[in-house]
């Protein structure tokens, strides 16, 4: 590890190769203790090596870098926030290579236990499924374990389920610490717009969302 002082914060400097086997310097400042700063260095030389002992956490960043250039901005928004709030919390630790159908399983169960609607269990789910396809895929990952554990939820539920006013403000709250996402989620709730009726009217890049063409 190279961690150092730099100030009243620390640093990591060192070299690592990439995907082509070129050379490169790598200097990361502002963390708060050396031990953050090794953490950030082991993480970043993790994703770097792209094997199957890798943590789910640092594979998951491999895998949002590859499709942030296949999908469009506002899917890619979507599947971040379920990917960081219903999936890495749970699975983050474990090597990719070591999830059984048997964890999956326990992680649907704790998700079921949740009452949430039978089409977003299936949602979420979909989303881990959709991360073993992809090591199955381009990192010979064996197999998806999400296949032998099963799916839950259902793509059509019939009879739809609204949030009532006091479930989207606690729904609000989760998501305090990022303006751009609760502002998409304050205007589709308000307006009744779907996501495809708002990418591309409202601009989420700014403090607040400007008008387009087709909003009155």
């Amino acid at each position: 590890m190279s961690a150092t002082r730099d100030g009243k914060m620390w640093r990591c400097q060192f070299y690592y190769k990439d995907w082509q086997g070129v050379s490169h310097k790598k200097n990361k400042r502002g963390f708060k203790t050396k031990a953050e700063a090794e953490q950030w260095e082991r993480d970043f030389l993790q994703q770097q090596q792209k094997d199957l002992n890798i943590n789910f956490e640092n594979f998951v960043q491999i895998y949002y870098e590859d499709m942030e250039h296949r999908l469009r901005e506002n899917t890619m928004r979507t599947k971040k926030f379920i990917i960081d709030l219903k999936i890495i919390p749970y699975f983050k630790k474990k090597s990719i290579s070591e999830i059984r159908a048997s964890d999956i399983r326990a992680w649907q169960n704790a998700l079921m236990k949740k009452g949430y609607s039978q089409t977003y269990l299936k949602t979420v789910n979909n989303q881990l499924s959709a991360i073993f396809n992809y090591a199955v895929r381009y990192y010979d990952l064996k197999d998806n374990p999400c296949r032998k554990a099963g799916s839950i939820g259902k793509s059509n539920a019939g009879e739809k389920e609204f949030w009532t006013k006091q479930e989207f403000k606690q729904f609000l709250v989760t998501v305090e610490d990022k303006p751009e996402t609760k502002m998409a989620f304050l205007l589709l709730y308000w307006t009744g717009m779907r996501i495809g009726d708002a990418d591309g009217k409202i601009s989420l890049n700014q403090q607040k969302p400007s008008k387009h063409a087709g909003l009155r």
